[in-house]
């Protein structure tokens, strides 16, 4: 019943029709035991137990009822009166005492609804009595302990509602939980993916670029003079630009380097000073220290950027004649040096990351040695050259074999 409790689960409705139920059963009880037993006043008391089923009925259909809690006292004092009417024509109205204690007890306030049914099972003792013509202590038992029974049912029902209620508002607040973290973990995600690419884009497709305009720079500069060498800078532009759309296919595709497919790591670094030593005015040499021993592609490819990046800046900032490259298999770990004899710069002067300057190599190199556990240094002086190394530790190397 709606103007009982919420009804917010199946089983509070349910106990809602039970209790509809009972009035409707002690109601005909009463008449039935009106007529059959041929009492005075029977038509009056058929009579006051319709006015009673009829305010009775109007409260689960009337909506003030249940939104308001004034109306729902005016709707019980009504239905009191129709009780006590009922009770004075017949003792058979005692027996609506019982679900009367389960209305006033949900309805009224905690304090107020106790003194109701207090109030009630008095009028229903001594209504009863009234009808056999003397009290007694037997007589008091009924309402009394229907009374109590009631109090402590609908007491027990509020605590495990409270109960209740508190469980699904932790259950609500975990599941609230649940998603914010989901969507913390969605957001880093898509940040660390932000990172990965923009290192991804700064090694492959930036300094591509930048190689392509040096090579058409130095092309444009020497064509007046000497159109056979601007000839040679053009092709090596178009080879350059040939490379890196391998490397854009590639990055999109989220495949290997093709500088890795087909070859080992060492193989591609090699590769990698050879044409930068073509393309570019430096002499780019490659080493090779210890026994290779298979790498899975990740740590692979992240050698292999971060050789890429570092002959860049050589090349691009550093104005290096040469560069020394070492990769070196070192039992427990797993390095690439880098040393070339440019302008050098101070390492505790370095600008923050500017995306139209290309101020990321350095940054992306740390980043990407750091994602694998291992250690990234640099050491410059202004007018002495870098070298700066990356050690990846072997166990972690191992640990992420395929």
């Amino acid at each position: 019943m709606t103007t009982i409790v919420p009804a917010r689960a199946p089983a509070l409705r349910a106990l809602t029709l039970c209790l509809h139920l009972l009035v409707l059963g002690l109601l005909a009880l009463a008449v039935g035991r009106a007529i059959a037993g041929d009492r005075p006043h029977t038509g009056l008391v058929v009579a006051a137990a319709v006015a009673f089923g009829l305010v009775y009925a109007a409260g689960p259909v009337v909506p003030r009822v249940r939104r308001s809690r004034k109306a729902a006292a005016l709707w019980l004092v009504l239905v009191g009166a129709a009780w006590l009417a009922l009770l004075a024509l017949s003792a058979d109205g005692v027996w609506l005492a019982f679900p009367l204690y389960f209305l006033q007890l949900h309805l009224l306030p905690r304090r107020a609804g106790l003194v109701v049914v207090v109030v009630t099972a008095v009028a229903a003792i001594l209504g009863y009595g009234a009808h056999q013509g003397e009290f007694g202590a037997a007589m008091a038992i009924g309402p009394a302990l229907g009374a109590a029974v009631a109090v402590a049912v609908v007491r027990g029902y509020q605590t495990l509602y409270r109960e209740s209620e508190q469980r699904r508002r932790l259950i609500q607040e975990l599941t609230e939980t649940r998603a914010d973290l989901a969507a913390a973990q969605h957001t880093a995600g898509m940040l660390a993916e932000r990172e990965r690419l923009a290192r991804e884009i700064h090694d492959t497709v930036a300094q591509g670029l930048s190689s392509i305009q040096l090579l058409l720079r130095a092309a444009g500069r020497a064509l007046p003079t000497a159109p056979d060498n601007a000839a040679r800078y053009v092709d090596q532009a178009r080879q350059a630009a040939a490379d890196d759309l391998a490397e854009v296919r590639r990055f999109v595709a989220a495949l290997t380097p093709p500088t890795l497919e087909g070859a080992t790591l060492a193989g591609a670094l090699e590769r990698l000073c050879a044409t930068t030593s073509t393309r570019h005015h430096i002499a780019a040499r490659f080493h090779l220290a210890g026994d290779p021993v298979p790498l899975p592609p990740s740590h692979e490819v992240a050698l292999l950027r971060i050789v890429q990046s570092a002959l860049a800046n050589s090349v691009h900032h550093g104005k290096a004649g040469s560069a020394e490259v070492t990769l070196s298999y070192l039992g427990e770990e797993i390095a690439v040096d880098v040393v070339d004899d440019g302008h050098g710069f101070d390492p505790d002067q370095l600008p923050a990351p500017d995306p139209e300057s290309g101020g990321f190599g350095l940054a992306a190199m740390r980043a990407r040695v750091r994602a694998l556990g291992g250690t990234f240094t640099v050491e410059s002086t202004p007018g002495h050259g870098t070298a700066l190394a990356a050690h990846l530790p072997f166990d972690t190397v191992a640990e992420a074999r395929p």
